[in-house]
């Protein structure tokens, strides 16, 4: 299901929003087990966020799509801090040798660096980079978005809202 294309602008500099194409046909499915790394190196899976909605994006550094939506993700997650645990997972290969010097570089103010090395998400998913998918309070999924996405605008607003 496409996008509203072009519908709602940037704030900050007036452009067309970038808008992903968001999918429901997910909705009501389950959070995967698959586990990944914590930015404290304990094994997680999607199930240990379980209690607040969920925004996880799956990215990688050499993703182009993925780097330019990342500051957007920040600046989502400072503000919905205490509402929504957005959750970006690195899907590259060499984990935090590429992942740790690229968070260093961005300052990021909110988001934490979880890995995802054997791309277990990814996989289960099934899908290309940049994904994000939404899950409620209970862990069932929302919608995802394939991608680039400005995360901070009205569009994810509305469609983030719908997870509360």
């Amino acid at each position: 299901m496409p996008a509203d294309s072009g519908a709602a602008a940037n704030h900050a500099t007036g452009e067309p929003e970038r808008i992903g194409t968001i999918d429901r046909s997910h909705q009501g499915k389950a959070a995967p087990a698959a586990a990944f790394t914590a930015p404290d190196g304990k094994t997680v899976t999607l199930a240990d966020f379980k209690g607040k909605p969920l925004l996880l994006n799956l990215w990688a550094t050499w993703c182009a799509p993925c780097v330019r939506e990342m500051p957007t993700l920040d600046r989502l997650a400072a503000r919905e801090a205490g509402q929504l645990q957005v959750l970006v997972v690195s899907q590259d290969l060499e984990g935090a040798e590429k992942v740790t010097p690229f968070f260093q570089k961005a300052q990021f103010a909110a988001l934490q660096p979880h890995l995802d090395t054997e791309v277990g998400l990814s996989t289960h998913y099934g899908v290309n980079l940049p994904t994000t998918i939404l899950y409620d309070s209970q862990g069932k999924e929302v919608w995802r978005v394939s991608g680039d996405m400005e995360w901070d605008g009205d569009t994810a607003a509305g469609w983030i809202a719908e997870a509360k």
